[in-house]
């Protein structure tokens, strides 16, 4: 039998070289995408709660003005529907907790009478990779927060004596209000819910 001149091993190393080579791209590539993913990642949370931040702000302001206008049952209806007068911007809540989270508000606006829709970008770049440009690159989200009456009520009749507040019912819990004894009122939270929107 011949003897070969020169063995396999030369001609193995170069697709050895590729294979690595071609190991260690993919690597930085899912690199790349994990520290996007991440910045993303970081600007949903970011806007997750500065939307909720405002939406909490305008929640308090709106049982604030229910507490003053307690004994006026006909001013209800407006709180509770978000419509009434007298309420500040709460969008300057949604800035600190963007903030908190590095991020800053590119958009802050009301979505209806009883909601807040926010638009922030992350302070941080996605970082330096193999893709080219990631070290300028900032990740955007937006996020809705909404409220939602937890009460509902019935307003006394005509024949009702002036003295009479309706009783809440604030989703199977009744809060019976005497006019003469008001030291102890629903909560913020026992009249509305704040959550994100689906």
């Amino acid at each position: 039998m011949p003897r070969r001149a020169h063995g396999d091993a030369g001609q193995a190393f170069p697709i050895y070289l590729t294979v690595v080579g071609g190991l260690l791209f993919l690597a930085l590539a899912y690199l790349a995408v994990g520290q996007a993913a991440a910045n993303r990642n970081g600007a949903q949370t970011a806007a997750d709660a500065a939307a909720l931040a405002a939406a909490q702000d305008s929640r308090d302001q709106l049982a604030d003005l229910w507490t003053e206008n307690v004994l006026d049952p006909d001013t209800w209806r407006a709180i509770f529907d978000g419509t009434t007068a007298g309420l500040a911007p709460s969008c300057r809540r949604a800035e600190e907790l963007a903030a908190r989270n590095d991020a800053d508000v590119l958009a802050c606006r009301p979505d209806g009478p009883l909601g807040f829709t926010v638009e922030v970008e992350t302070e941080d770049t996605v970082g330096e990779s193999i893709v080219p440009g990631t070290e300028s690159m900032r990740s955007q989200a937006s996020a809705t927060a909404v409220i939602e009456p937890r009460c509902t009520f019935e307003l006394p009749g005509a024949d009702a004596g002036d003295d009479e507040l309706p009783p809440l019912d604030c989703e199977g819990e009744d809060w019976e209000l005497d006019p003469e004894d008001l030291e102890v009122l629903p909560d913020p939270r026992d009249l509305f819910d704040v959550h994100l929107a689906d």
